[in-house]
């Protein structure tokens, strides 16, 4: 008689549609991103416009055009794609709010975003315990 294995638990492995998935919406993420931030720190007309309604122009615009560039530069990362997808979706929720409490405009485009960078986290959430 044997003793009885035990085995120990490996985490699921991501399958391969996930990964090409995930590495979609990465990259998509990132050239909006790169975009968006581009047009921010490079003082586009419309995007002085809105942080002078938001009463915050420049220092914010600047601010938010780092953290939007840094952040595409983070989702081509895969060790920090996760966390970086993360605060994509924190500042996607603050431009909502903003979007929707001071500029009367719709919120639907950095909801948009903030669902496709939340796809990242859960799709790269194993690589945040990697070591």
């Amino acid at each position: 008689m044997t003793a009885p294995h035990t085995s120990t638990t490996v985490p699921a492995r991501r399958g391969r549609a996930a990964t090409v998935v995930a590495w979609v919406a990465q990259v998509a993420l990132a050239v909006v991103f790169v975009m968006a931030g581009a047009a921010k720190l490079f003082a586009d007309p419309a995007m002085v416009e809105m942080f002078t309604t938001l009463g915050s122009e420049p220092l914010l615009r600047l601010v938010v055009g780092v953290l939007e560039v840094l952040g595409a530069v983070g989702l081509l990362v895969p060790r920090v794609a996760a966390l970086a997808a993360g605060g994509l979706v924190l500042l996607m929720l603050g431009a909502a709010v903003a979007n929707l409490a001071f500029l009367d405009s719709s919120p639907l485009l950095p909801l948009l975003l903030a669902v496709v960078a939340g796809l990242v986290v859960v799709l790269r959430r194993q690589d945040l315990t990697r070591s």
